[in-house]
């Protein structure tokens, strides 16, 4: 017989046992099996001894009906459900075998190479407007930075001040130890920054904003608080702030009352605003306005640290006519 555990310890427990994860992957199982907890708190399910194969069957059914939620999301969810139950037979809290129940949901390819992104003339709009009134600000190096370079979110969060060689106008992206890189050392990479306008916010942040102050290990974060190098979660939030309409052109593309608008005028709300995206989005919008810039894949594979499989199915938005007008140019002498 299994050694049963609540359910909400037991999600911890295996949380905190992905010593081999970075914070930011702990932190998405984290999120996703809360969903499972809320399925199990809705069903009176309290320990995982009473997790059968109508359990995981009704919580595979309850994220799917989820309309608001995209089917690559809720694929992602069950996925790490999976591990999960992996785990609890592993550590014999659950029956042997349960892992194999779990039917992970058939994504398409046109769903799975999701194409949220935004245009580069609305991530232009985005960086003029900052340029213009927040100029060196935290909120325009982040988007800007992320723009310019494709850079994750965890590497924004491990940047250093000396990782920014302002004479060579070259960033350095280096794995250490609390801040780690999502491919550890394969994602270490200098990195040329040619925007004119991008150098001089790096050097004029540093010089007359970012704030003197040090993290828990007496290095000097280059994305700082008075409190010390930000959270990975308030860089998220500096996205959503930044993206909505409503911010960087004082218009709602949806309709909405902007002094009415929760997403506008709330803190906390800025996520909901149907407009706003977070980093990865404008990962992708950067790789697909450098390739859609004729800059070779290879090239971009090695800036943005993705291989070129990856790129191709998971980042390159661009239309079927926009790559074919792409390789136009090279086969005039054909």
């Amino acid at each position: 017989m299994p050694t049963s555990l609540p359910i909400a310890e037991s999600v911890e427990q295996y949380v905190q046992s992905r010593v081999d994860a970075t914070q930011s992957t702990r932190e998405r199982h984290s999120y996703r099996l809360g969903k499972f907890i809320d399925y199990c708190t809705q069903e009176g399910i309290t320990e995982t001894s009473e997790i059968d194969g109508a359990v995981i069957e009704g919580f595979r059914t309850y994220r799917l009906s989820d309309e608001d939620t995209s089917i690559v999301t809720n694929e992602q969810c069950i996925h790490t459900f999976r591990v999960y139950l992996r785990y609890l037979e592993r550590i014999e809290a659950c029956e042997e075998g349960l892992s194999d129940k779990v039917l992970i949901p058939d994504v398409p390819d046109s769903e799975e190479a999701r194409d949220v992104h935004i245009s580069h003339e609305r991530a232009t709009q985005i960086i003029d407007y900052l340029a213009k009134y927040e100029w060196a600000s935290v909120e325009h190096i982040v988007f800007h930075l992320c723009y310019h370079t494709g850079l994750r979110r965890g590497a924004l969060h491990g940047l250093d001040v000396d990782d920014w060689q302002s004479g060579d106008r070259v960033l350095l992206v280096r794995n250490r130890e609390n801040t780690p890189l999502k491919l550890r050392e394969k994602g270490e990479r200098n990195l040329s920054i040619t925007g004119d306008r991008l150098a001089a916010a790096l050097d004029d942040y540093i010089e007359e904003v970012r704030p003197e102050v040090t993290d828990d290990d007496g290095r000097e974060p280059l994305l700082a608080s008075q409190q010390g190098r930000y959270h990975p979660l308030s860089l998220q939030k500096m996205f959503y702030k930044v993206t909505r309409p409503c911010f960087f052109a004082d218009q709602c593309p949806v309709g909405r009352d902007i002094e009415e608008c929760d997403a506008a005028q709330v803190y906390e709300k800025r996520s909901t605003c149907p407009e706003s995206v977070s980093v990865h989005p404008i990962r992708r919008s950067a790789i697909t306005h450098h390739l859609d810039s004729d800059v070779p894949k290879t090239v971009v594979s090695e800036r943005m640290n993705v291989d070129e499989k990856t790129l191709d199915k998971h980042y390159d938005a661009r239309s079927r006519e926009q790559k074919r007008k792409n390789r136009e140019q090279y086969l005039d002498s054909v």
